[in-house]
């Protein structure tokens, strides 16, 4: 193989990974939770908790409950939806403009084309009625 064919054969893979949402975004991303009042218990439909604030790293896919509580207030339960963005959508359009249907499959299946919303998430607490 000449240098010109190993040329283009980097450049064509260069772009056929930048247009993958798997490969730039990931199945992950952070997302916070913050109360008003702080240090409210956090917990997730997934089965994880943390104490506000907090950052925890979550699947893109699928969205999740989220039920916040502190003694003295009343618990407040919040969705989150697992959208497409626009970040994912572009690396969506690409797969399908250069043939990748494979990469939107994968994008697809993974979540990477999506985003938690909303993200960050804050939860003003009520004082409980006593």
């Amino acid at each position: 193989m000449n240098r010109y064919q190993s040329a283009m054969g980097l450049t064509l893979m260069g772009i056929l990974l930048t247009n993958c949402a798997t490969v730039t975004r990931g199945s992950n991303q952070a997302f916070t939770v913050t109360s008003e009042p702080n240090g409210a218990e956090v917990r997730f439909s997934t089965g994880l908790t943390c104490t506000t604030p907090c950052t925890l790293t979550m699947k893109r896919r699928p969205g999740f409950a989220v039920t916040v509580s502190k003694d003295g207030y009343d618990t407040q339960t919040a969705n989150v939806v697992s959208q497409i963005s626009g970040g994912g959508g572009t690396a969506m359009a690409g797969n399908v403009i250069l043939g990748g249907l494979i990469g939107a499959g994968v994008d697809a299946s993974t979540g990477a084309m999506n985003e938690l919303v909303p993200n960050p998430l804050h939860i003003v607490l009520d004082k409980a009625d006593d």
